[in-house]
């Protein structure tokens, strides 16, 4: 397969069945948000290193390669669009059977907590916000063209799995959840993390308040 073939140097590309539409299509936008969250979850698979979930997100990325092709096949597809790859509500099913196996060995959520935790934890975080970006986008399609409906829901639930993965895997590594509202750079009189130190690197206090701002 060659890397390169010009046909998409004048800013368009082919869907499945050969129309050719403009790169910022919304059918690309929700099929390339797609693109964009498997690499995210390539990521956090490097990053666990084999561990649990490891094998999950394998098979995530695997309905994602499903889920992009379902998308950019459009309903005047011709014979490329009967043959079409679909997403369907058996894979919805599965996610939610995998968010109600992990939620369960979490404490009960009764707060926003911030996006964070372990290296791999943040980059799931990162994925559920890529996830609700590609269900925005799908919307948007579904707004103007055909979509499968099934598409929509399991970035719905994919976004929710994300969330309760990250939880999870912070969980597991031991490293405590922070509420929103009680960021651990603020010490016990409000003057931030300096403070609670005894006045030293106050300069870095004001730094982080700045880049919270």
């Amino acid at each position: 397969m060659k890397i390169y073939t010009r046909a998409g140097d004048a800013g368009q590309t082919s869907l499945f069945g050969g129309r050719r539409v403009g790169k910022d299509d919304p059918r690309v936008e929700a099929y390339g948000a797609v693109d964009e969250l498997n690499a995210v979850l390539g990521l956090a698979v490097a990053q666990l290193g084999g561990e649990e979930p490891t094998e999950l997100l394998l098979r995530l990325q695997e309905d994602l390669f499903r889920l992009g092709a379902d998308l950019a096949t459009p309903g005047d597809a011709g014979r490329a669009g009967e043959s079409r790859v679909r997403v369907s509500d058996d894979l919805v099913e599965a996610l939610e059977r995998a968010i109600d196996r992990y939620d369960a060995e979490l404490p009960p959520l009764r707060q926003f907590i911030l996006p964070g935790g372990t290296v791999a934890g943040a980059t799931l975080h990162v994925a559920r916000t890529v996830a609700r970006r590609a269900e925005r986008c799908t919307v948007a399609l579904a707004a103007r063209e055909q979509v499968n409906p099934a598409a929509l829901r399991y970035l719905n639930r994919l976004s929710d799995l994300l969330f309760v993965l990250a939880r999870w895997v912070n969980h597991r590594a031991g490293v405590a959840e922070v509420p929103w509202g009680s960021p651990p750079w603020r010490g016990p009189d409000g003057g931030g993390a300096a403070s609670a130190r005894g006045g030293k690197g106050a300069g870095e206090a004001g730094a982080g308040e700045a880049s919270a701002s």
